[in-house]
């Protein structure tokens, strides 16, 4: 009987795991994971959602369950996007970045969203120009609005790219950094002017067929003045009287010998 009951002694399994476990983190017992202070996950009309909406954020943040479809990080400190930063959300159909400081957005900052990612809100930052490379391959309706914009041949590209959110196309304004004719003014009137862009919309294309055809306007102009230089030089001397061929006087002695032979 006494040699049972040092094992009647012994705590359950489980206790002695936990107990493993606490000494194997150093006397703290691990806490759940939680979501960033100020952000929360809900499901908003069936859709799996993440609202971090003025959260203080001054970085996108980690956590982000990779089965969100609307994500909200807007009314933040978010400063920049950085290359893949939401590569690990493979079923993301909309992104709020609004209402943030951002002026910098990495060309690889969507990567990884082509195939989902529906609706993009960058309105309210303070973005002067994005790299066209960001939305390569994205079929998105995007805000682009509230912006201090360069309109500079990147924002062309990207109009090209991109459909804009209904009634935003107004809000896209040539900010402080633009020519100095154009700020203040609405970009999309402004978008096909050869000149906001050498390559964007066929410009390098416009500009090699200008140059082609001053070339050949000035060959053209050479031909058409050597032309009248003929036809003038040829008029004048039309116009100059013959000359005619002098008549050589007869010697006396020639009109004798002419005689006798008579």
């Amino acid at each position: 009987l006494r040699l049972c009951q040092p094992f009647t002694m012994l705590p359950p399994a489980g206790h002695l795991l936990f107990l493993l476990l606490v000494m194997g983190t150093g006397g703290t017992v691990p806490r759940p994971w939680g979501p960033p202070r100020g952000c929360y996950a809900a499901e908003e009309a069936g859709e799996r959602t993440f609202r971090c909406s003025q959260a203080g954020l001054s970085a996108v943040p980690t956590g982000i369950p990779n089965d969100t479809r609307k994500l909200y990080l807007d009314a933040n400190r978010l400063a920049s996007v950085p290359a893949g930063a939401f590569q690990h959300l493979p079923v993301l159909e909309e992104l709020d970045l609004s209402h943030n400081i951002l002026a910098h957005l990495s060309g690889a900052a969507f990567r990884g969203l082509a195939g989902t990612l529906r609706h993009l809100d960058l309105s309210a930052n303070r973005l002067v120009s994005v790299p066209a490379e960001a939305f390569m391959g994205l079929q998105i309706q995007v805000n682009l609005s509230a912006n201090p914009w360069r309109c500079d041949c990147a924002l062309q590209e990207v109009l090209r790219l991109v459909r804009l959110a209904p009634g935003t196309g107004t809000g896209i304004v040539c900010g402080p950094g633009a020519r100095a004719d154009l700020v203040g003014q609405e970009f999309l009137p402004l978008a096909g002017e050869e000149e906001l862009c050498g390559t964007g919309w066929g410009g390098a294309q416009r500009s090699t067929d200008v140059a082609l055809l001053v070339t050949m306007g000035g060959w053209l102009a050479l031909v058409v003045a050597y032309l009248a230089h003929y036809v003038w030089q040829n008029r004048e001397e039309t116009r100059r009287p013959l000359k005619r061929a002098p008549v050589l006087p007869v010697r006396s002695e020639d009109s004798s010998t002419l005689s006798t032979v008579v």
